[in-house]
């Protein structure tokens, strides 16, 4: 066919002559009969089922000028894929065009600089397999398939915030092309309220061609691992979790996961599909010192098995990577907290009791240290105190099984409710819960939407979550 049928802004349709946006790119050209065409419009979330009209697979700054302008100028929707791995699915836009960063993944580490400038289409694996031969890295997230794009953009945290920020913390610059197509260099002097903007503000004034990282000496070997407990004595290992993390070092974080046990080589088989509580801790320094520091947290109730050792660093980042492969059905509900009291545990108990699914798991992040040394005004990432984020995980297989999950999920977030802070995680907003989304930026909302109304009056970046001009 010569023309291309793609949906509108203002929800009206339109037929295009392929030839306006085919013509002189360097990329890839995927529409609906292309053989990858269902390949390209994977999402690592499988309950996300979108039909985009056309996606472009950009291999340079100019392919994405040209694919901004040609969305602009016919008002049609417009989607930036990077990882794909958002749990709201907002890579992809049913009959829209989608600008797919599937060549753009170099990562190019100055060594001597201690920088690392890197394509909007790497992951996680990729970042930290180039800067871990240095022995540096960047502070990033937990699952080696995350794209880097999409966790910088939300904030990005994970085993070494604590000891080197949040992934914005170590942002130095970033090429944006904003809704104009004019791709402008930004950082805290040049454009600075675009900078600021996306630190935390994710994809909503402009499509990111290259980040650019302070780079922190870290590894290659860290000290790492799980110590699993019985979900039976949980109210005991969380209340002594909690003293023995509250007076932890920032070199150490150690995060709880509860759930039915995997069938993991590590643990006896008789343990296989019982619930539950594991310790997953890093330490980023001294090995040695390192084995004393986790000793409170190991020492802790009658463990079932404690595998925490040194281990190359890029070796525990993709640790939980088989657990959260892509194709599953997910759906998450998340708040933070200033503590787990025993109010939190009470209700936790009760949810693990009736996991919907074998997969679907709770887990509690500890952050704090390094992200408290910036104010809450200087990003848009608003809970800068210490303090413990949830994530309720549901996972599971069948489409059968999606009401009785994500209720599942939403009953638990309601009885933590009023014992939460009020503040949430923008990356962690499932689909639906898109009305949230001024709980993630609080006294940061305003000037995100002033900064909106500025470079992008007519929200051409609206499929992320969106902040309306």
């Amino acid at each position: 066919m010569n023309t291309i049928r793609f949906q509108k802004m203002d929800g009206t349709a339109v037929e295009i002559k392929k030839s306006e946006i085919t013509t002189s790119l360097s990329g890839e050209i995927i529409e609906p009969d292309t053989d990858n065409y269902n390949e390209a419009r994977s999402l690592w979330n499988g309950m996300i089922n979108k039909y985009p009209s056309l996606i472009i697979r950009v291999k340079d700054d100019q392919d994405v000028i040209k694919a901004v302008n040609f969305a602009r100028i016919h008002g049609i929707l417009l989607a930036v894929k990077s990882g794909g791995h958002n749990i709201a699915g907002k890579a992809l836009v049913d009959g829209g065009l989608v600008i797919d960063f599937h060549f753009m993944k170099t990562v190019k580490v100055n060594e001597q600089q201690k920088t690392v400038k890197v394509g909007p289409g790497a992951t996680l694996a990729d970042v930290d397999i180039a800067t871990q031969e240095h022995g540096l890295l960047v502070p990033t997230g937990i699952n080696s398939t995350t794209g880097i794009a999409g966790l910088t953009l939300g904030g990005g945290f994970g085993w070494t915030t604590r000891k080197f920020g949040l992934t914005i913390d170590s942002l130095r610059s970033a090429k944006l092309i904003i809704a104009t197509g004019e791709l402008l260099e930004v950082n805290a002097t040049q454009h600075p309220d675009l900078f600021w903007a996306i630190c935390g503000g994710g994809g909503n004034f402009g499509v990111v061609t290259e980040f650019e990282f302070n780079l922190h000496q870290a590894g290659p070997e860290v000290l790492a691992g799980m110590v699993v407990h019985p979900f039976n004595d949980m109210k005991n290992v969380m209340e002594k979790y909690q003293v023995a993390i509250d007076n932890a070092p920032e070199e150490l974080s150690c995060w709880v996961v509860m759930r039915k046990a995997p069938p993991l080589p590590f643990l006896p088989e008789q343990w296989h599909g019982q619930e539950v509580l594991v310790l997953a801790m890093c330490y980023v320094g001294n090995i040695d010192e390192g084995q004393k520091v986790t000793q409170e947290l190991r020492q802790i109730g009658q463990p079932i098995v404690d595998v925490v050792g040194p281990m190359p660093f890029v070796d525990w980042q993709s640790a939980f990577d088989p657990l959260l492969t892509e194709g599953a059905r997910n759906y998450w509900k998340s708040l933070d907290l200033t503590q787990i009291n025993a109010e939190t545990t009470t209700e936790i108990e009760k949810a693990i009791q009736t996991l919907p699914s074998d997969e679907c798991e709770i887990f509690v992040a500890h952050v704090g240290g390094a992200i408290t040394n910036v104010a809450a005004h200087e990003t848009p990432w608003l809970n800068r105190d210490a303090h413990f984020t949830m994530n309720v995980h549901t996972r599971w297989r069948s489409p059968e099984d999606d009401k009785t999950c994500r209720n599942w999920a939403r009953k638990l977030h309601t009885n933590l409710t009023p014992h939460s802070m009020g503040s949430i995680y923008v990356n962690f907003i499932p689909e639906g819960d898109e009305n949230s989304i001024g709980e993630a930026y609080g006294s940061n909302y305003a000037r995100l939407k002033s900064i909106k109304q500025q470079f992008d009056p007519s929200n051409l970046f609206r499929t992320n979550q969106n902040i309306a001009p």
